[in-house]
């Protein structure tokens, strides 16, 4: 007869055989940048197993020890203090939180997205020659758009970065907040319209991955996965003359609005083209004619508030010089003052 827990452990161990064949890209990724957070994840696990693993054990040891069973085990009625147990049982936990903000701190600094990178990988310096590429990524409903600005090439589904080059992503929305997140590069980073988020990244070897919005933002959501490759530079350089020879015609700012329409599991696209402005326009919202772009309303506005600041300060300073007669205090010079009388 096999006792009720072993056959229990028995009916788990196909999920745990199925489990050992994930490919858990989150803790062994391609990119520098992952590599560091999925580090940090696993010190940061280290450091509280450090008071979990003991806590459980002496659930267990005080649980077997202390059983109303065992008549061996010393029996203190009027026990209630101990210094020795309260250094330790306030000590450890303080010291982990410490060292453990303490490497959060330094990493939450070191990682941050809009940081430019001081490496390709460990030991590898950036090239005082390497510029990086940029790329721009707008979260539509619900498909992912990449502009290319400096090769003149747009995709739609479809992100091609160079090994071993920095990269720097220029991050937007169209409708609603998104989120950016290839797990083989970097971690996530929102997506938002009428705003503009970044992420310095770098992929240190090929690969074939995807990339997905890990943010709820409606029906198509769980469809929003668009393919990520990093590619050798000349395949990459290949790759971006293929887009502008093969690709559909010129994403100006017509052809734009007509893919701006929401839609569901669109296939990967290529512009041979992309108008200059036109990542300005949607980060502004002023694609279609006639819209105002955000930038410049909000100036036209700060410069409506000034005027009207200006229009009221000679109101202002002459109430200011009657309180000040008023009060016996009337200036002269810039630096001089007539004291009351």
């Amino acid at each position: 007869m096999i006792p009720k827990t072993v056959s229990r452990g028995l009916l788990l161990t196909p999920l745990l055989a199925a489990l050992a064949g994930c490919n858990t890209v989150v803790m062994n990724p391609s990119g520098d940048i992952a590599k560091q957070q999925a580090h940090l994840i696993i010190v940061s696990v280290v450091l509280m197993l450090l008071i979990i693993v003991p806590v459980l054990i002496l659930v267990v040891w005080f649980a077997r020890k202390y059983r109303a069973s065992n008549t061996e085990a010393e029996y203190l009625p009027d026990w209630d203090h101990s210094t020795k147990l309260e250094l330790v049982i306030w000590g450890a936990p303080l010291l982990i939180i410490i060292v453990l903000g303490l490497v959060t701190w330094i990493y939450t600094h070191k990682l941050d997205p809009y940081r430019p990178l001081d490496r390709l990988a460990e030991g590898r310096p950036i090239p005082a020659t390497a510029k990086p590429l940029v790329v721009q990524a707008v979260a539509m409903d619900w498909k992912w758009l990449f502009i290319y600005p400096e090769q003149g090439i747009a995709t739609v589904n479809e992100l091609v970065v160079p090994v071993d080059v920095p990269v720097r992503f220029k991050i937007s929305a169209t409708s609603v907040m998104n989120a950016f997140y290839v797990p083989e590069l970097a971690g996530m980073i929102y997506a938002m319209p009428g705003m503009e988020t970044a992420l310095n990244a770098v992929q240190n070897k090929p690969v074939q991955s995807v990339g997905i919005s890990s943010n709820y933002s409606g029906a198509g959501y769980s469809d929003m996965k668009f393919g990520y490759r990093g590619v050798p530079q000349a395949d990459f350089d290949a790759w971006v003359q293929q887009v502008k020879s093969t690709g559909t015609a010129k994403l100006d700012r017509t052809n734009y609005l007509v893919l701006e329409k929401p839609s569901i599991k669109d296939p990967v696209r290529h512009y041979g083209g992309v108008d200059d402005d036109l990542y300005y326009r949607i980060l502004n919202r002023c694609v279609a004619d006639g819209a105002v772009c955000m930038d410049k309303m909000m100036m036209d506005d700060a410069r409506k508030a000034r005027e009207m600041a200006m229009n009221r300060m000679p109101q202002h300073a002459a109430a200011t010089r009657l309180a000040q007669a008023n009060n016996g205090e009337v200036c002269t010079t810039p630096d001089e003052s007539v004291k009351k009388k």
